[in-house]
């Protein structure tokens, strides 16, 4: 036992059996019948409408959602490549599809088959009686046969969209969380991080806003808005180091007034508390986005980041520099190491990764708030912790942090799925905080259980 806990690997990664635990189990609370609105399941109902050995005419009708919108676009376009013809298509509510059905009943249009989803399939106006007073109503409409997409059980942690909602939402706390691990190897300590994500937000969209055309900028606006906003981050950040380092403030002092200056910033540049709006969907683009395989975006650029945090945190001397003035900076300075600029560089890069995030969090909600993303400093430190680097500094890795953002990004949604109340979340997270720390001093081998 005392060998597997010190292997290198449980040393390093040790959380990641953590992680594939939880999956297991919200695996198994979830399983359910699961009513499938992707592109396999519009592919198997083109392929039985389009198998009809006479031509069809299908109307198609589906709530407003956007993974329903998809669907229903996928189908159309997969029959009308066929013999069958789409008469219309309705992505709204009951009531809308009603008024359609009227308007082709009255204009003497026929509907052989209702294509539809199961949420849609259970609205009255699709229910036996319902088609069957349209067809008393309009006899013209025909038979108005409902088709859906087949049904069945598979837990609903497990189904690919889900899969990636979890990582679109983990990823924001992740890509910080990568900046935060090169301040705690280091043994420092940045709680600004959330006040400078709310800051990068505001002045991306107050940019955006005022500067790069409103709801039309361009491409390259935008991308100067949002390096503007990861500057102003990455600066506060640089300053912080220097404080910590030049002028010996603890770190925790430091970044604590650096959050309150990190706030008050934000509602200056944001004019209060109100929310500074950015209609641009170019912009939406770049975290509701998904463009490579259906991928994301920021799950794309978590893990670009991460790829290239590892390489540097484990190729390069800038990353046995930074562990090593984290295992004992006295004896760093006397090897040669420039421990003042890599302190200095860490605190720099929390703040850069902190201000893409606020970037990536407007983007997203397409607003921004100068009171947005609080407490957010904590969910991040919690991620570094958990993913087993050590608060004493010197020890860590970058992808351990994001075994351990991924482990809380599972617990939180599973809790969601299986109805837990908050309070007992709250508790959760707090106790897994906790024996992360306590398994930090397991590996540190400071307990007598482990010494030899």
């Amino acid at each position: 036992m005392k060998q597997l806990l010190r292997s290198r690997f449980v040393s390093n990664y040790g959380m990641v059996f953590v992680l594939i635990l939880l999956c297991a189990y919200f695996s198994l609370a979830t399983i359910d019948e699961q009513h499938p609105v992707s592109a396999r399941a519009a592919t198997k109902i083109v392929g039985f409408v389009n198998s009809r050995p006479t031509a069809q005419n299908v109307m198609v009708i589906v709530p407003s959602g956007v993974e329903d919108r998809r669907f229903a676009d996928f189908v159309a376009r997969g029959i009308e490549s066929g013999d069958s013809r789409i008469v219309s298509l309705v992505a709204g509510r009951p009531a809308d599809a009603r008024v359609e059905l009227q308007r082709l009943g009255e204009a003497g249009t026929r509907v052989d088959l209702i294509v539809t989803q199961y949420a849609a399939a259970r609205w009255d106006l699709l229910l036996p009686p319902g088609r069957q007073e349209l067809q008393r109503s309009f006899p013209t409409l025909g038979a108005l046969d409902v088709i859906t997409p087949n049904s069945y059980t598979w837990p609903t942690f497990l189904t690919p969209q889900h899969l990636l909602t979890v990582a679109n939402q983990t990823a924001l706390t992740a890509i910080v969380a990568i900046g935060m691990t090169m301040v705690i190897i280091t043994a420092g300590i940045d709680l600004s991080v959330g006040s400078l994500i709310a800051l990068s937000g505001v002045v991306v969209a107050s940019m955006v806003g005022q500067m790069a055309g409103g709801a039309e900028p361009t491409l390259v606006s935008l991308v100067l808005c949002g390096l503007l906003a990861v500057a102003v981050c990455a600066l506060l950040g640089a300053g912080s180091g220097m404080l910590a380092t030049w002028f010996e403030v603890p770190a925790f002092i430091v970044t604590l007034g650096v959050m309150q200056i990190a706030r008050g910033l934000a509602h200056k540049v944001a004019g209060g508390s109100k929310p500074v709006r950015v209609d641009s969907d170019l912009f939406h683009e770049l975290s509701a986005g998904n463009s490579l395989l259906g991928i994301p975006n920021p799950v794309i650029i978590m893990i670009v980041l991460y790829i290239a945090a590892h390489i540097l945190m484990s190729r390069t001397n800038l990353g046995r520099y930074l562990y090593a003035v984290g295992g004992n900076p006295e004896a760093a300075r006397l090897s040669g190491v420039p421990v003042r600029t890599v302190v200095v560089f860490a605190y720099a890069m929390c703040g850069a990764l902190a201000g893409l995030g606020g970037v990536l969090d407007a983007s997203l909600f397409r607003t921004a708030r100068a009171s947005g993303a609080l407490g957010y400093e904590l969910q991040i430190i919690a991620a570094v912790v958990v993913g087993g680097t050590s608060l004493a500094g010197g020890q860590g890795k970058v992808l351990g942090t994001l075994i351990g953002a991924l482990i809380l990004g599972v617990i939180s949604d599973g809790m969601r799925l299986t109805d837990v109340a908050y309070d007992t979340q709250l508790i959760v997270f707090g106790a897994v905080i906790v024996v992360a720390v306590l398994v930090d001093k397991l590996k540190s081998r400071e307990w007598p259980i482990l010494r030899g």
